[in-house]
């Protein structure tokens, strides 16, 4: 299938490792220029060497996108550098720990909606503009499955993932009519370097391996294993493309089928 997105200009939020990563090299392999930013200059260095590696045109910006400074350097560097912005990809962010409900700092949900939910709406904001002029643009939001499964001890992660969910149907609602399309997309537990520090601890406790941990994890959902980050950005590709033409506002679960909602 052609994608359509040969010389499109995109940014990639949280594009140091993981899903982000996945997004970006999957992006310049159908043609498109990336911009990819997260804290980490190293790790950003190397995914752009990745990016030119498989024949794209990469570039990165250090930035603390729970700033609106931050996150207005990101997207007038890309600018600069590529004329405009037609696609952006939000993977940056994630609430950190495992708190119960009873006994949760209120401050960690502040915490959680400025490092993921502030910083998807403001690179939106910002880049809206740009995709105006040309009648064009795509923007996918990577929020968890947790935002509309909620359990006693992850109130920060799906506080966080709803209300992204939210910001995506609005969003689309205010610029659908003028060739932008809004989606989002909900990954379960996926293969990570983040999935990965996270069960170490784990790990560690029940002298297991995390490969070990990661296939229990799998074996809960229908599909018997976790996502690979490749498997996410392959949609995420998709839905930025030319031949995603009437999807709006949607939220698209790769779960493995573990969401037990209908639709």
């Amino acid at each position: 299938m052609e994608f359509g997105l040969k010389g499109k200009r995109a940014i990639v939020t949280g594009g140091s490792g993981g899903i982000g990563r996945a997004c970006a090299l999957e992006l310049v392999r159908e043609g498109a220029r990336v911009c990819v930013t997260a804290r980490g200059e190293r790790l950003l260095e190397s995914v752009v060497n990745d990016l030119n590696t498989a024949g794209g045109v990469g570039m990165f910006v250090c930035a603390d996108l729970t700033s609106i400074d931050g996150c207005k350097r990101v997207v007038d560097a890309a600018v600069e550098k590529f004329g405009g912005v037609d696609i952006l990809i939000n993977t940056a962010g994630a609430a950190q720990g495992r708190y119960d409900v009873l006994y949760l700092d209120t401050e960690l949900l502040s915490e959680a909606l400025g490092l993921k939910t502030y910083g998807y709406l403001r690179m939106s904001q910002l880049v809206i503009p740009h995709m105006k002029k040309n009648g064009w643009g795509r923007i996918v939001n990577i929020a968890g499955g947790a935002g509309t499964s909620p359990a006693r001890d992850n109130l920060p992660t799906s506080f966080a993932n709803i209300t992204v969910l939210n910001a995506t149907r609005a969003l689309s609602d205010a610029v659908s009519g003028e060739g932008i399309l809004v989606n989002a997309i909900c990954p379960g537990t996926t293969n990570t370097q983040r999935t990965r520090d996270r069960l170490q601890a784990r790990a560690d406790k029940e002298g297991k391996s995390i490969d070990d941990l990661l296939k229990e994890e799998g074996r809960k959902a229908p599909a018997g294993r976790v996502a690979e980050p490749d498997e996410i950005a392959r949609v995420a590709c998709f839905l930025c493309s030319e031949a995603n033409s009437y999807m709006f506002g949607s939220s698209i679960y790769m779960d493995g089928g573990r969401r037990r909602g209908t639709p």
